[in-house]
């Protein structure tokens, strides 16, 4: 039997690649899609070293066609996705009085809309039992107004998972977002590898008492 797959959306050094390894330490392959090509490189090397199987492949967020290509590449070469971890989105510092609707579109774009692209390319390899997860940000809730369209993106994208979870239940495919109540940090309560602890437990939660948002404050 082969092993369960996940593919992490928006990899970078952060809780993106923490969530990785965290994942691989329970026996995943793990697909990663970024724009960073050195980046990848190091941290799929460095996946690949501790004994997982990894892959990963350049794709802007923003681009429907590559980040489409990129996740069935991933499904394709395995058979299956059992969880999908999305994990981006932009910080652009201007506050309501600044921000104009095309810059919030463009952010949502990349924010949640990356979501819906990676969702509908992945589904065909999923099935029951298959998870969606997404990193999520107090920003929904306590937005920053310096940086306007991060709460707007970060409470959109909890909106999307819910309405996904909705319409995937019946399917026996859950979604859930896991909502940092805090700031990274290299030690504490906060770390990536904390956050990524959480994102497991939100991932691998008991289905008959399913929450598709889990709150992490440390």
């Amino acid at each position: 039997m082969s092993n369960p797959v996940i593919v992490v959306v928006g990899a970078g050094p952060g809780i993106s690649g923490s969530v990785a390894r965290r994942f691989g330490r329970e026996g995943y392959d793990v697909g990663l899609i970024g724009l960073d090509d050195a980046m990848l490189t190091e941290l799929g090397a460095g996946l690949q070293a501790d004994g997982v199987e990894t892959g990963w492949a350049v794709a802007d967020i923003a681009d429907g066609q590559a980040l489409t290509a990129a996740v069935e590449r991933f499904g394709y070469h395995k058979g299956r996705i059992d969880v999908l971890h999305f994990n981006p989105s932009a910080y652009r510092p201007k506050s309501p009085l600044e921000l104009t609707p095309a810059e919030l579109c463009q952010d949502l774009a990349i924010g949640v809309g990356g979501l819906l692209t990676a969702l509908q390319a992945a589904k065909q390899y999923m099935s029951s039992g298959a998870r969606i997860t997404a990193t999520g940000s107090a920003a929904a809730d306590t937005p920053d107004p310096g940086a306007a369209s991060l709460g707007i993106q970060k409470a959109s994208l909890r909106n999307l998972i819910r309405s996904i979870d909705t319409a995937l239940t019946p399917e026996g495919i859950r979604a859930v977002s896991v909502t940092v109540q805090g700031v990274l940090a290299r030690e504490g309560a906060f770390t990536p590898d904390k956050v990524a602890d959480a994102i497991y437990a939100a991932a691998t939660q008991d289905e008959a008492n399913w929450r598709d948002e889990v709150p992490y404050s440390g």
